[in-house]
């Protein structure tokens, strides 16, 4: 029978698990916007995942509780998950930007789990500022260099020297 009277513990817990699904999700919004597999499922899925790995981990197990032995094994496994979303199709590679996004979530989850949720609403915000800014200046830069994939800097409506 579930206890459903919460210690403070309990409640923050529960509050640092709600926080990491709330930022994955941002994430994996952003990734479904951009039409990727991973979206905000998946994303959520991980951060949360790596979030009770580590609740369970400093909690869970009394005194011979390792989180940071349980952090560690949560960036393993999300390295063999990101693994799956690289796709080499031709000379090009695929995949690699929401495999890094998963390896950000696990992270962020890790993070909430861990207390740190300043860090993790940083990372959060950081991660959106880098998935959108760095996706419009690689665009602007492949269209300005002609779309050979060498950058240039000069604007697309100046004539070059």
């Amino acid at each position: 029978m579930i206890d459903w009277n919460f210690t403070a513990l309990d409640q923050t817990l529960l509050v640092r698990l709600a926080l990491a699904s709330f930022l994955s999700a941002a994430i994996g919004l952003e990734r479904s916007l951009r039409g990727r597999a991973a979206g905000m499922r998946t994303h959520l899925a991980v951060a949360l995942g790596s979030a009770l790995f580590t609740v369970v981990g400093a909690y869970g197990f009394g005194k011979v509780a390792a989180p940071d032995r349980v952090a560690g094994q949560v960036v393993t496994g999300i390295g063999f998950l990101g693994a799956g979303t690289i796709w080499r199709h031709g000379a090009s590679v695929e995949g690699l930007t929401t495999a890094a996004s998963l390896w950000v979530v696990a992270a962020i989850g890790v993070a909430c789990a861990a207390g740190m949720t300043s860090e993790a609403v940083l990372t959060t915000l950081m991660m959106l500022l880098t998935l959108e800014t760095l996706r419009a200046i690689e665009q602007r830069l492949v269209r300005t260099s002609g779309g050979d994939g060498a950058a240039s800097l000069d604007p697309p409506d100046s004539p070059s020297t």
